[in-house]
């Protein structure tokens, strides 16, 4: 499995960080406004993979988001744990761990992901601070082998990770979009920057997988630019109101294709009013 697919699964969930003793009001060029979720939000999914044509489940995945406190400071702490089932691990072992802290308006302050993928178990860690209104990036990756890497580099553009991107798409204005937008939103690990960026599709209606729930959603695909080629690794399906909910996430891997269902929820800040009777 290539690189590029390590991250898909972990990407779509989402569809989601301290280098100083504070963090400095720079960090709001960063930020956006939240009107969708609030401190208790639960979502809950299943995966399925399409296996010799059929699609099987083969694991699940949860999200928590609470208000909490960073160097403290009111902040988010939002988590992710995707944990494939047996059917998954014969062919591929995947338990991911994600970690993630915002200040109230959502700017990155620092990201943990501990993942075993396959035969390997690595660790990347991102801290991020907001000097003379650059975005300063501190990075560790503990590399399956065990080594430790560190690097420290500063960009004037904002930069992301997997569960910021999350939490900000989530607070898009679609109003104003137009079907083929393109949103830059370049994300990091602890090894790279990505050149990657939403493209907005639209709005259709979704039916969910095992009951007759229906949602008018808006349609992005998540796009990463990888030796001078355009990858489309998710397209995703999030309600048509002020949630913005990922109900339904559709993951393009090199080795077969996989999705993702929302299965529950609770605490949601705004009324679901997506739903088609």
């Amino acid at each position: 499995m290539v690189k590029m697919n390590k991250r898909i699964w972990v990407v779509a969930i989402l569809f989601t960080i301290h280098c100083s003793l504070f963090t400095s009001s720079s960090a709001a060029q960063c930020g956006i406004e939240n009107t969708a979720f609030k401190s208790g939000e639960f979502l809950g999914y299943d995966l399925y993979f399409n296996w010799k044509f059929v699609w099987v489940k083969v694991g699940t995945a949860s999200m928590s988001t609470v208000k909490s406190r960073y160097k403290g400071e009111p902040a988010f702490r939002s988590s992710l744990i995707t944990r494939g089932n047996d059917k998954l691990d014969n062919m591929f072992v995947m338990r991911d761990t994600l970690l993630c802290y915002t200040d109230m308006d959502l700017s990155p302050l620092y990201f943990r992901k501990g993942a075993r993928e396959g035969s390997r178990y690595y660790v990347d860690e991102l801290w991020y601070s907001y000097p003379n209104g650059n975005c300063h990036l501190k990075t560790h990756a503990i590399t399956s082998s065990g080594e430790h890497f560190w690097k420290e580099m500063e960009y004037k553009d904002c930069i992301y990770d997997m569960m910021t991107i999350y939490l900000r798409a989530r607070n898009f204005d679609a109003s104003k979009l137009k079907e083929g937008d393109k949103i830059p939103l370049p994300i990091s690990d602890a090894s790279k920057i990505a050149n990657s960026w939403l493209k907005y599709g639209g709005c259709t209606t979704i039916k969910m997988k095992n009951s007759n729930d229906k949602y008018r959603c808006l349609v992005f695909s998540f796009i990463e630019r990888e030796d001078g080629e355009n990858h489309e690794l998710i397209r995703f399906y999030v309600t048509d109101d002020k949630n913005h909910l990922p109900v339904r996430l559709d993951m393009f891997l090199s080795f077969g294709s996989a999705k993702a269902y929302l299965t529950g929820f609770k605490g949601l800040r705004n009324p679901m009013e997506s739903k088609v009777d």
